[in-house]
């Protein structure tokens, strides 16, 4: 699947305020705009022993909202918290899409 188009995988917390308003911002920029992305998301509650193993197959951190992007099966950037917002993703599946064309 990565080999083909990025994969934004987006750790959401159902508790937290910052993590529905980040849900809310990735929702946006999907929406609104054609995309090769594929994004998954992942409910940190119910699904907490999934987040961290995905924390160390990956090398990236856990945190709480937190959207990683994997190419070729690695991750290859992520960001978090308030940086989840609709312009700051956009710049990141900027800077990620040739990653996965260039396969």
């Amino acid at each position: 699947m990565s080999s083909e188009f990025p994969v934004f995988l987006f750790k959401h917390s159902t508790r937290c305020g910052i993590s529905h308003q980040a849900l809310d911002e990735l929702i946006n920029w999907y929406s609104n705009r054609e995309k090769k992305v594929l994004v998954f998301f992942l409910d940190l509650i119910a699904h907490r022993p999934l987040s961290n193993t995905i924390s160390s197959k990956s090398g990236v951190p856990h945190q709480s909202p937190q959207l990683i992007c994997l190419v070729n099966g690695e991750a290859v950037n992520s960001m978090s918290h308030a940086s989840i917002e609709e312009s700051q993703i956009n710049r990141f599946y900027n800077k990620v899409l040739p990653l996965a064309e260039g396969n």
